[in-house]
């Protein structure tokens, strides 16, 4: 017997994919199945009653169901449309605020730098120097990266990437695909644009620019679907907490160099080497002033970027409830 054809999306009309939620709208195929067939039920004709049942007594009031219980279905989906729109709202400033008042204190800052924004530091050493063909090992406080180009770590980049992209057209997901094509290019230009020297300077730059940016891109997690890995095992409230204390440990460290150079952490770490802004300025020779506008240069991008997509995330959650009120029985 021949196969049925593959059923469209009964929300939006997208055909269907080898998975639980639809792409484009991103509804679960279950429960727009159990709404449709709800409202196909209400739509059908009643049977006739075979008899005429007899009038309630007074002392039995005849029992009408409350129009809050109907349109139960998508009951549910209506509050978390509106628990959503909550969590948009307050969520993002929230941890914003939060981590800048415990990198202001010397005693939570400090517990902050050894238990979360280190770690992040040392990532961001060893993505750049990935993305410039170096290989590196972050560690505890260091990064160990190598001084040549290696075409092993060249090719499994690329290969992750590309997978990434390859992932998106199964998925029909436009993220992974624009996320996987902008870090061929990011590769590209680092391995073949920047000259080695150029990107040793860019592996030291990484490590408080990897804060601002990972650290960003680490609260963007916030904005997952709600049916998708991150939000079902809660692990995006815990991603954003890391990226909201790694931003803030560096962009406030940087933001008040602006006035005072002491705040700059020049010197020499036991057992490491010069400290990043030491090698910048003595062997890559920046400026101390050229050093501060990078760095918040960068920090307030990140900050723009993260403005524009809780904008867009507020909108797009007011529009979410505003088709949950809408819909019949809601």
């Amino acid at each position: 017997m021949e196969s049925p054809l593959p059923k469209a999306c009964p929300r939006c009309g997208e055909p269907r994919i080898l998975a639980p939620e639809c792409p484009r709208c991103g509804v679960l195929y279950a429960r727009a199945e159990a709404r449709a067939a709800q409202l196909a039920a209400r739509a059908a004709p009643p049977a006739p009653a075979r008899e005429e049942p007899p009038p309630p007594s007074p002392a039995e009031p005849e029992f009408s169901p409350s129009p809050s219980l109907e349109g139960s279905a998508w009951g549910g989906e209506l509050e978390d449309a509106r628990r959503e729109l909550r969590m948009r709202l307050v969520a993002l400033p929230a941890a914003l605020g939060v981590a800048w008042l415990l990198v202001k204190s010397p005693l939570w800052g400090g517990l902050v730098r050894i238990f979360l924004s280190m770690w992040v530091h040392e990532l961001g050493h060893a993505v750049t120097a990935w993305f410039c063909g170096f290989p590196s090992m972050p560690g505890p406080w260091v990064t160990h990266t190598g001084e040549e180009r290696s075409t092993v770590v060249f090719l499994m980049l690329a290969t992750a990437l590309g997978g990434l992209i390859i992932r998106g057209y199964l998925t029909r997901s436009r993220v992974l695909r624009v996320a996987g094509a902008t870090g061929l290019v990011l590769q590209l230009v680092g391995t073949r644009v920047l000259s080695p020297w150029k990107g040793q300077m860019l592996v030291t730059f990484g490590g408080d620019g990897g804060c601002l940016v990972l650290g960003s891109l680490l609260m963007t997690s916030l904005y997952a679907r709600q049916d998708s890995a991150l939000r079902r095992g809660q692990l995006h409230w815990g991603l954003l907490a890391i990226g909201a204390a790694a931003f803030m440990d560096a962009f406030e460290q940087w933001w008040a160099a602006r006035t005072d150079f002491e705040r700059i952490p020049f010197g020499q770490m036991e057992n490491v080497g010069l400290s990043d802004p030491s090698k910048l300025v003595d062997v890559h020779h920046w400026g101390e002033l050229e050093l501060i506008h990078r760095y918040n240069g960068l920090g307030l991008a990140c900050l723009a970027a993260l403005a524009v997509l809780y904008a867009v995330g507020l909108l797009r959650a007011r529009a979410g409830l505003r088709a949950g009120e809408r819909e019949p029985g809601a």
